[in-house]
């Protein structure tokens, strides 16, 4: 296998099916894997290597990179850990269950898969571990408390990965976008109806009023970009010689970078609780 390996998870569709079919036009050997046996299905049918993977199930992450490095002969030039989803509400109505999924499909499982490639990528003294963060590793928001806790803790897990690999040659980067058009808010709301008992809510009236409301149909701007611009930042972080650690995709992430720098905390609560 003489062109560059990469595995992308969460490729079912949006930024992740994006990233494989642009990467796979640029000559890359991706492994385009998704959660469910359907979507990887439907991915090899497109004529990609797609193993199943899982990140709430451990097992799973072990078959899919075994799955992997079997097909390379031992060798991953990449991996972009994608796959992740929301469970939104106020977190006083998060139960402990819902908080404990929420971190091992976004953060706890992206670890787990690490330990599995690390290795093969320090024997080779070379690497690049791409993780997709958010504006809300960046910043919070109201109702979002489980997405932004993991992503708070994705930031700061690449901050020290980065320092680490460092002496191995193993590059790590942070991709930070803002609002995407993907499915992203529709399989947040399946993650609300399994998790969250409103009617038992002391916000109950809130909820019905406007919360629910809100919940389904996202902040009062609208404006999203297409996954194609997260896209453009893996491709960058793939090819630089020296990649940033940090690439932040859409003008919401640039402008809160600017304001969790300038503002006040007490500022930028103001800020944030209006969108």
């Amino acid at each position: 296998m003489t062109s560059k390996t990469i595995l992308i998870t969460g490729c079912s569709s949006g930024i992740g099916l994006d990233t494989a079919r642009r990467l796979k036009s640029l000559g890359w050997t991706v492994f385009a894997s998704c959660r469910t046996q359907a979507d990887c299905d439907a991915r090899q049918a497109e004529g990609f290597a797609a193993p199943q993977l899982d990140y709430e199930d451990p097992a799973s992450i072990a078959r899919c990179a075994d799955d992997v490095l079997g097909q390379t002969g031992g060798k991953l030039d990449a991996v972009f850990h994608n796959g992740a989803y929301a469970l939104p509400g106020p977190l006083e109505d998060i139960p402990a269950q819902g908080m404990r999924a929420q971190f091992e499909a976004n953060f706890l499982g992206w670890h787990d898969l690490n330990r599995q490639l690390i290795p093969v990528m320090r024997r080779a003294g070379a690497g690049r571990i791409l993780f997709n963060s958010s504006v809300l590793g960046i910043v919070g928001m109201k109702y979002r408390g489980p997405y932004v806790a993991t992503k708070f803790a994705l930031e700061g897990y690449a901050d020290v990965l980065r320092m680490e690999m460092a002496e191995a040659g193993i590059q790590v980067v942070l991709i930070e976008p803002g609002p995407i058009e993907t499915d992203f808010r529709k399989n947040a709301i399946k993650q609300f109806e399994k998790w969250v008992d409103w009617q038992k809510s002391p916000r109950r009236a809130q909820y019905e009023a406007s919360l629910l409301d809100l919940l389904k149909k996202g902040g009062s701007s609208g404006v999203q970009w297409p996954a194609s611009a997260v896209t453009d930042a893996v491709v960058n972080a793939l090819t630089a010689r020296r990649p940033k650690a940090r690439y932040r995709v859409t003008t919401p992430t640039h402008l809160m970078a600017i304001g969790r720098r300038l503002l006040p905390t007490r500022a930028l609560d103001w800020v944030l609780s209006k969108g």
